[in-house]
C-alpha cells in the first residue's frame, strides 16, 4: 500500500513538471465566436519552458492558432490539489498508520517439523481427556510474540532456579546444613532464598547476604560456611532478575523493589525463625547500595544490629558522560536492551585468575552488557544515597579496595565521614580490586568482617 501511494504521487509530480505528447494534425473542437480555440493535437512534441512561449500550429491550410506554454507552476498546483493526489496522500497516510499499529518482528519464528509432530501426537493421545475437562467461555487471542517472549523468560528462570536448587541439594558438608526455599513478594514475583546453618556450633547471630549486580547468593557459599564456623546462621536472597529468582536475567525494573523485598525477607527471617538473635545485613557492590537504602528506614534500623558493606555502590562513574544523559530516556524506550557503551570494558574485579574463571563460567552469573534500565536504576540509587548519607544511624563496617575501578573508594570515605552513626568503621585494602571476598587476600577480608561481627553479637 505504501509503494502504491508513493508511486501515484510520484507520477503526478512528474506529469506536473514535464509532459510529453506527440502533436501532429490539429482539429478545431469549438468554432463558436468568442470561445477560446480548443484543438486536438498529434504528431508534435511539446515541452514546459521556464518562460511563457508562443507556439503557432497550422490548422488546415491558412488558419493559425496560437497556444501559450507556461513554466508549469499552475499545472503543478492544480495537480497537487486534484482528487487523484488527495486520494494518493490518503493511502500513504493510512499505510504509515498501519505500519505503526500492526506489531511486527524482524526475526522469523519457524516451528520445526519435530515439534509439530510431537504436538500432534500429544493431541491424539490426550484429546479425549482435554475435551472432558474443557470449559466453554470467551476465547482470548494473544499475539504469539507476547507468548513466545514470556515463555522464553519463564524457561530461562526455570533453568536457573533448577540449577540453584541442585547446587544446594548436592552440598553435603558435614558442618553445615544448607537449605533453599522460595519467597513470594506482594508483586507476585518468586525469589530464590537459601540458608546455611551450623551443625555443631551454637547460633549467636544472623547474617543476611545481598549479592552484587549480575551474580547470586550462591557465590558466597565459602564465606557463609566461614560465618557458620563462628556461630552465625546465614541467609541469602537472590534479588529480582538474578540467580534463581523470577525476572529476565540481570534486568531490574526498579531497585526500590529489591529494597522492599529485603525488608520483607528480613521480617520473615526474624519473625518466623530466629526471634531475639542479633541480625546483620551484608551487601556487596549494588547489594551494598540496597542494604544502605534499606537501613535508612527507621523501622529497619530498630530490627538490625548493624550492616557490613564491601565495595558499596555509593559512587559509580559511567563509562562515558553521555550514558548519564541518555539513561533516563533510553530506560523508558528500550529498558531491556543490553547497552555495550554503558560497560567499562577490560576492568578486572579480582587478581585471582581462578576466581575470575569460576565467576564468568557460572551460568547463574550474567556476563552480557548491562541492561539499560538496570544501569539507570543504579545511577538513581547512588544519587539518592549521596544525598542521604547523613541519615544513616546504624552501626556499620565498610571495606573497599583502593584499586577498585568499578565503585569508588572515595565514595566509601564520604559515607564514613557523612553518616550520623556513632559506631562506624572503614577499612581500605591497599591494591585490592572490586570483589574483595574473591581476591587472594579473601581470608584476611573475611577475618576482618567476622571480628567486627563478634564484637557486636
Amino acid at each position: 500500500m505504501v509503494c502504491l501511494a508513493i508511486h501515484e504521487l510520484y507520477v503526478i509530480r512528474i506529469r506536473s513538471l514535464r509532459f510529453r505528447g506527440k502533436l501532429g494534425s490539429v482539429s478545431r473542437l469549438s468554432s463558436r465566436a468568442g470561445d477560446p480555440a480548443r484543438y486536438l493535437f498529434s504528431g508534435l512534441r511539446v515541452f514546459a519552458f521556464p518562460k511563457p512561449m508562443a507556439v503557432e500550429l497550422s490548422k488546415g491550410n491558412d488558419a493559425r492558432a496560437t497556444i501559450i506554454l507556461t513554466s508549469g507552476a499552475s499545472g503543478r498546483i492544480s495537480a497537487l490539489f486534484s482528487m487523484q493526489a488527495l486520494r494518493s496522500l490518503w493511502l500513504l497516510l493510512n499505510a504509515f498508520v498501519l505500519l505503526f499499529l500492526i506489531p511486527f518482528r524482524g526475526r522469523r519464528r519457524m516451528a520445526s517439523a519435530a515439534s509439530v509432530a510431537t504436538s500432534a501426537s500429544q493431541e491424539k493421545g490426550v484429546g479425549k481427556e482435554e475435551k472432558a475437562t474443557e470449559r466453554k467461555g470467551a476465547i482470548v487471542r494473544v499475539p504469539t510474540t507476547m507468548l513466545s517472549r514470556k515463555s522464553a523468560v519463564e524457561q530461562e528462570v526455570a533453568a536457573r532456579r533448577a540449577l540453584a536448587m541442585r547446587r544446594v541439594m548436592q552440598d553435603d558438608d558435614d558442618e553445615t546444613v544448607r537449605e533453599c526455599s522460595l519467597f513470594v513478594t506482594p508483586r507476585g514475583d518468586t525469589l530464590f532464598t537459601q540458608s546455611w546453618t551450623p551443625v555443631s556450633v551454637k547460633v549467636r547471630g544472623l547474617v543476611i547476604i545481598l549479592h552484587g549486580l549480575n551474580e547470586h547468593s550462591g557465590r558466597y557459599n565459602d564465606f557463609a560456611k566461614k560465618l557458620n564456623a563462628n556461630g552465625f546462621k546465614v541467609y541469602g536472597m537472590d534479588w529480582i532478575g538474578h540467580g534463581g529468582s523470577d525476572g529476565l536475567h540481570a534486568f531490574v525494573h526498579s531497585l526500590d523493589d529489591a529494597v522492599n523485598d529485603t525488608k520483607l525477607f528480613l521480617s520473615k527471617v526474624l519473625v518466623d525463625n530466629n526471634p531475639g538473635l542479633p541480625c546483620f545485613l551484608f551487601g556487596h557492590s549494588t547489594g551494598g547500595a540496597i542494604v544502605l537504602k534499606t537501613a535508612l528506614d527507621p523501622k529497619v534500623s530498630t530490627l538490625i544490629s548493624g550492616i557490613v558493606l564491601t565495595s558499596p555502590a555509593v559512587g559509580v562513574q559511567p563509562a562515558h558522560p553521555v550514558v548519564t544523559a541518555l539513561a533516563p530516556v533510553l530506560s523508558l524506550l528500550m529498558p531491556r536492551y543490553e547497552w555495550r557503551t554503558g560497560n567499562k570494558r577490560g576492568i578486572s574485579v579480582s587478581r585471582d585468575p581462578e576466581a575470575l574463571v569460576a565467576k564468568y563460567s557460572d551460568p547463574l552469573v550474567f556476563t552480557g552488557s548491562i541492561r539499560v534500565r538496570t544501569g539507570y536504576e543504579i545511577l538513581r540509587i547512588t544519587t539518592f544515597l549521596q544525598n542521604n548519607l547523613s541519615r544513616l544511624t546504624v552501626p556499620f563496617l565498610v571495606l573497599h579496595g583502593t584499586a577498585d575501578l568499578v565503585t569508588h573508594p572515595e565514595a566509601s570515605k564520604k559515607l564514613y565521614e557523612d553518616a550520623s552513626s556513632t559506631d562506624k568503621t572503614i577499612k581500605l585494602f591497599q591494591g585490592l580490586l572490586h570483589d574483595l571476598l574473591f581476591e587472594p587476600e579473601k581470608e584476611q577480608v573475611a577475618d576482618h568482617i567476622i571480628q567486627w561481627l563478634d564484637q557486636r553479637s
